[in-house]
């Protein structure tokens, strides 16, 4: 004869089953039964200090590991601040199942204290969101969540759990079903070879490769694929790090506001390579301006439709299977030419002249040359969204993928900070890193003492500036002048120190370099504050505008 046990404990079996370690929250009077349950469970509940920290972990946490992270809040504005986390996730490809409570069904049809449709307010914003109606239907609901949430195109998943089914009792007999792992199909026969065909007839092909490469571990057959056939490759800021920087075929990052150096490799192409990339990453104009190229699209999922990226050949299967079939049909080598080398230079000597750079507040490119000196190859920086992503994600050297984390599909502010500690518990044995403006800093930078409770080391190197850099950079370029970004800040190091952190003031800048070292080589929490000189901002522009050829 079957015991009883509550619905709560159940849910907490079904996340078992499916491999989740951690589930980052805050608790509510709604899910109270769930967070004991947990307690009692092998998942580590982390507790946090605002519902969107939660959501940027649980997504960090799943675009690190490629299973789904976990957010949980309580009903009504708990579950609301967990949106914009979950929109980011979405956005930007990247498994999280959101949990949150409900109120319970003896009331949820009629107007009551915190009641907001939670559903449909995340179905624009998830893959899939839905109510549980009953405890019994947990199994299947939670194992559906999961296998869409990570399932190409991976997204975000929204469960509302009533309170009264949360608490229900239901029979022990009841388990989690068994995870199913959906395989990535083999690529068509018959469209390698109609890829083949067109990179026959091809003067100069380029590859772009963007975050579902990374995704989908497929590195190694890029780098070997490239190698091949002799083809330059380029990657988007999301899918920087899955073809290494320092190899001989890099062109680097693409998606900056200009036409940057590396563009100058779209400009010469014929033929456009896509391997594992999505148009919310950056807009295909910025490297197809005339939709005259030829696209070949490699992913595990069709292409959406855009009048820049008009599709000549699709390859739907897996990508480093795909990779390599077409490298196998392909009897045709090119060389990565004198533009192609050009190109590499020219990025080398920006970041060697960041290097050099003394003055102080301190250069964008000193602060990246700096950043990446401290940094180990498989070391993990988040560049959060503003000033500081743009110049991190165009000069920023990255060797592995998810070395370099940023938000390009909703862009966020704010990120950085809370999923820095969803990265150090996903890697451990790396250093993480998050580099953030001031103005996204304190969005979220209540999370210092998250990490310094949860003993999480991260440290976390602020671009001083009084300002919304990014949005100054804009209205600067686009109106000659700018207002309404000007802010002021607390003493950041004390400020840090309050939370039981860290904290440092770089004043020179000869002292960023060991200041970074001592901070990352601390087993504890540390937070940098760097000023920065943002006139170099419309300099860079200025150059690459009246930049019309590479030599």
């Amino acid at each position: 004869m079957s015991t009883q046990a509550d619905a709560a404990k159940l849910l907490v079996r079904t996340l078992e089953a499916e491999g989740v370690e951690y589930v980052f929250g805050i608790p509510g009077e709604e899910n109270i039964h769930f967070v004991q349950a947990l307690d009692d469970s092998s998942i580590r509940y982390v507790l946090v200090r605002h519902e969107q920290g939660a959501a940027f972990m649980a997504e960090i946490y799943g675009r690190l590991t490629g299973k789904a992270g976990v957010a949980s809040a309580t009903l009504g504005p708990g579950a609301i601040n967990l949106q914009l986390g979950v929109a980011d996730a979405q956005t930007n490809s990247t498994p999280v199942v959101a949990i949150s409570a409900q109120v319970g069904l003896d009331r949820i049809y009629k107007e009551s204290h915190q009641i907001v449709d939670l559903v449909s307010l995340f179905r624009p914003i998830t893959k899939w969101s839905e109510l549980v109606p009953t405890p019994e239907a947990l199994p299947e609901i939670v194992r559906k969540a999961f296998k869409t949430a990570q399932t190409e195109r991976p997204g975000a998943v929204y469960l509302a759990i009533p309170e009264d089914v949360e608490s229900a009792a239901v029979s022990a007999d009841l388990k989690p079903l068994p995870v199913n792992v959906v395989q990535p199909q083999e690529p068509s026969a018959a469209q390698i070879a109609r890829a083949a065909d067109v990179l026959a007839m091809a003067r100069q092909p380029i590859v772009l490769a963007g975050h579902g490469a990374t995704r989908a571990h497929a590195s190694e057959a890029l780098v070997h694929f490239s190698e091949k056939l002799g083809l330059p490759v380029a990657t988007s800021f999301n899918g920087k790090g899955v073809f290494p920087d320092d190899h001989r075929n890099a062109l680097g990052a693409v998606g900056f506001m200009r036409h940057d150096y590396v563009n100058f490799g779209f400009d010469e192409a014929d033929v456009l390579i896509a391997v594992g990339y999505e148009l919310q990453e950056f807009d295909p104009v910025k490297v197809n301006p005339h939709a005259d190229k030829k696209i070949i699209h490699i992913h595990a999922m069709p292409a959406e439709v855009d009048d820049h990226y008009p599709v000549e050949v699709g390859i739907q299967g897996d990508i480093s299977r795909s990779l390599r079939a077409l490298g196998d049909a392909v009897h045709r080598r090119w060389d990565v030419n004198g533009t192609g080398r050009r190109i590499r230079e020219l990025m080398r000597d920006e970041l060697a002249q960041g290097r050099a750079e003394d003055g102080f507040p301190l250069s964008p490119r000193r602060i990246v040359a700096d950043v990446r000196e401290a940094m180990g190859r498989e070391d993990i920086v988040l560049a959060d969204t503003g000033a500081v992503k743009m110049w991190m994600a165009r000069m920023y050297p990255t060797y592995e993928p998810n070395t370099l984390l940023v938000s390009n599909g909703l862009s966020s502010m704010g990120f950085s900070v809370p999923g820095a500690l969803a990265a150090k518990l996903a890697h451990p044995e790396r250093r993480v890193l998050a580099a953030t403006g001031d103005g996204a800093f304190l969005m979220n930078s209540q999370e210092l003492e998250t990490a310094v409770r949860e003993n999480i080391p991260i440290t976390v190197l602020i671009w001083e500036d009084d300002a919304y850099g990014l949005i100054e950079w804009k209205m600067d370029l686009e109106m000659g002048r700018s207002s309404n970004i000007k802010f002021g800040n607390p003493d950041f190091v004390a400020y840090a120190e309050s939370f039981g952190a860290h904290g440092y003031r770089v004043n020179s800048a000869d002292e960023l370099l060991p200041t970074l070292r001592k901070a990352l080589a601390d087993d504890g929490v540390s937070v940098i504050t760097v000023p920065v000189d943002y006139s170099h901002n419309l300099q860079l522009t200025d150059k690459l505008g009246e930049l019309t050829d590479p030599f």
